[in-house]
């Protein structure tokens, strides 16, 4: 924790110890123009990521008859775009501007949302997925990056707690929309609610304002390098290891619970999982950051942890429907509740220069895991089923929380670590 006298990290506990009055910052409210506006961009580019990442293998073999590897990589070609996007976006973020940043690739979103219509092959496909998660990188780790110079410092965990539960509803959205629009108007209607939701998003870009920095020499000079200090934070990554397995883990869900559902003979079971999962994550956001903030980092990402590997256990044990929802509604409370916390611990302990690198190297980091998940996971459930897949996704909670405590600590209570 801060020492005694320096309220700088987390002034509203510093109120409470030593009688310290509030600075101006921290008075600052959070419910501001901007904040509300970079919710709404947040939403619908989840949105556009949920609704496709949901439905393109299935297009994919439909509509090209792809082999299992193809439609794989058609779905997760987005994640693979996203991720180089993040990696540059981090790098050039400040120069270009992050207001500036987001609107050009809002549109360049909305324009491959269109693209996936005319695409006809597979090659074209993955071709326009890589296009799309690119934009979404950029865009994304833009997004991110400037809300948190509208967030005040005391209410950091509270405020990306708010920003995330536009997530958090998309993860609900998505889906459904994607199943639902599929069966009823057929894929094309998924690319044109797609690019609507982009030019949604691109239009609340042009109402968003943030405060831009200042370009130093030093600034500059970094652009110029190819350094790998100058694409990926070191410091970032020690916390983008812990939620990297947490993405890892939650990929299993993501990727292969409709299956696993149909396999026990409860295929209905998991889009009920998803509405708890957003049910819980959505609470959890609300609450958590305010408590985070108020108490320590630990009296929330501790339990959080226990939650989330409960909720991993819970699918692999599961049978049922209200088994399922059980399921849905843990790990909505754990993994909802995680990237959240993580990031406003990270932010707060990363410079205003570092900003946009250590955004862009903890999203990356979670896309790998994310990405990485289904295949790794994929070939060990054709070798021992889904089942034993989900026990080794629990598994995978538990080594993020291992690396959670020796990077962080994980003492609770009033003396863990800040």
């Amino acid at each position: 924790m801060p020492p005694d006298g320096d309220c700088s990290r987390r002034p509203a506990r510093c109120v409470r110890r030593h009688g310290h009055r509030l600075s101006r910052v921290t008075e600052q409210r959070l419910w501001t123009r901007t904040f509300v506006i970079g919710i709404v961009v947040n939403l619908f580019m989840a949105t556009v990521f949920y609704l496709l990442m949901t439905t393109m293998a299935v297009y994919a073999v439909d509509r090209f008859s792809a082999s299992d590897a193809g439609a794989g990589l058609a779905s997760s070609g987005f994640i693979v775009g996203a991720v180089v996007g993040r990696v540059l976006a981090g790098k050039f973020l400040d120069l270009v501007g992050r207001r500036r940043m987001l609107i050009v690739t809002m549109a360049v979103f909305v324009v491959a949302g269109l693209a996936y219509i005319p695409a006809d092959g597979l090659g074209l496909l993955i071709a326009v997925r890589l296009i799309h998660g690119f934009a979404f990188g950029l865009g994304n780790t833009a997004l991110v990056a400037s809300i948190q110079s509208v967030i005040p410092p005391a209410r950091r965990a509270e405020g990306n707690g708010y920003f995330g539960t536009a997530t958090t509803l998309a993860t609900a959205v998505g889906p459904f929309l994607g199943v639902t629009l599929a069966a009823r108007f057929g894929f094309s209607s998924l690319f044109w609610v797609a690019s609507a939701c982009g030019l949604l998003a691109m239009l609340a870009a042009l109402a968003y304002r943030v405060p831009e920095r200042t370009i130093t020499d030093e600034d500059r000079a970094l652009v110029k390098s190819f350094r790998p200090s100058s694409f990926v934070d070191a410091k970032a990554l020690p916390y983008a290891a812990v939620m990297g397995f947490g993405g890892l883990a939650y990929s299993s869900v993501l990727a292969y619970l409709a299956g696993h559902t149909a396999t026990v003979g409860v295929p209905q079971a998991a889009s009920m999982f998803f509405l708890l999962y957003a049910a819980g994550s959505l609470v959890a956001r609300l609450f958590a950051g305010r408590i985070q903030d108020q108490y320590g980092d630990n009296v929330v990402v501790v339990p959080v942890f226990a939650v989330f590997g409960a909720g991993m256990a819970t699918v692999a044990m599961a049978d049922s429907v209200w088994a399922f929802s059980l399921a849905g509604l843990l790990t909505g409370l754990g993994f909802g509740c995680l990237l959240p916390s993580l990031q406003a611990i990270l932010i707060s302990r990363t410079t205003p220069a570092q900003v946009g690198v250590a955004t862009s190297t903890f999203f990356l980091i979670l896309d790998v895991g994310t990405g990485v998940g289904p295949v790794l996971l994929g070939l060990f459930a054709s070798a021992a089923g889904y089942t034993a897949m989900y026990w080794l996704s629990a598994g995978f909670v538990l080594v993020s929380a291992a690396v959670y405590a020796l990077v962080h600590g994980f003492r609770v209570g009033r003396g863990a670590q800040d």
